[in-house]
């Protein structure tokens, strides 16, 4: 008993680790980045400030560790009901973590470097490419960890412990800031769009309700991994 009480502990922990992620990316994204190519002096000035190193810290280094804790934590309470699902979704959103590690390092130390230099004078340093390597790596963490944490929120939303809506939530919070927010603003403007602090708000929001749900759980002695209950059939018939 005690050792169901010690899991259901940290499990509820792990899982509010979700919500605080949903706030770093709030913040991180709330002041929309200038166009580098329309405003490159703008743009210059923005990467180069002292806010945009903290914030982009925050959401890019301590960020993913919140998430991949939180992915982790959700899956031992959903595994029960979605065996196959959960599971699959937390790999898929750990790894595009792991993967979103290079571009972060990009954007934290290397963005920072080339505003101060053009600033400095040095606008050919604007030309400067990335090789297409870090392009494909940047696509491929994008795709998959908006597959899995779609896997964990259509779990999430056919679970029993946490209320439905959450899950529905995560997965659209999870679509309008990767999709809508991060892929279409590259493609595009090449600025911040404002789908992502609205995409960060819904997955605050979702993973505040998960994190509420896992604690009540807990409180009321419920350690055992969400489920639906098996329908019984009467031998008499």
């Amino acid at each position: 008993m005690h050792h169901q009480t010690t899991v259901a502990t940290w499990t509820a922990v792990g899982i509010t680790t979700l919500p605080i992620y949903g706030i770093l990316l709030v913040v991180g994204t709330l002041t929309p980045q200038p166009d580098q190519v329309a405003d490159p002096e703008g743009w210059a000035q923005f990467v180069s400030t002292t806010h945009y190193m903290i914030t982009h810290i925050a959401t890019n280094l301590l960020g993913p560790i919140l998430a991949i804790l939180g992915a982790f934590a959700l899956t031992v309470m959903m595994t029960a009901r979605s065996p196959r699902l959960a599971p699959t979704g937390m790999v898929l959103a750990v790894a595009g973590q792991v993967l979103f590690s290079v571009p972060a390092v990009i954007s934290t130390f290397v963005t920072p470097a080339i505003g101060h230099a053009y600033l400095q004078g040095d606008q050919d340093i604007m030309a400067l490419t990335l090789p297409d390597a870090a392009t494909m790596i940047t696509v491929l963490a994008l795709m998959i960890t908006v597959a899995g944490n779609i896997m964990l929120g259509t779990a999430t939303a056919k679970s029993t412990a946490v209320p439905r809506w959450s899950g529905i939530g995560w997965a659209a919070g999870t679509v309008t800031f990767y999709l809508l927010g991060a892929a279409l603003g590259m493609a595009t403007t090449g600025a911040s769009l404002l789908t992502q602090p609205i995409g960060a708000v819904l997955l605050t929001v979702s993973g505040a309700a998960m994190a509420r749900a896992a604690f009540h759980r807990r409180s009321r002695g419920d350690h055992q991994p969400a489920h639906d209950p098996i329908p019984t059939t009467d031998s008499r018939r």
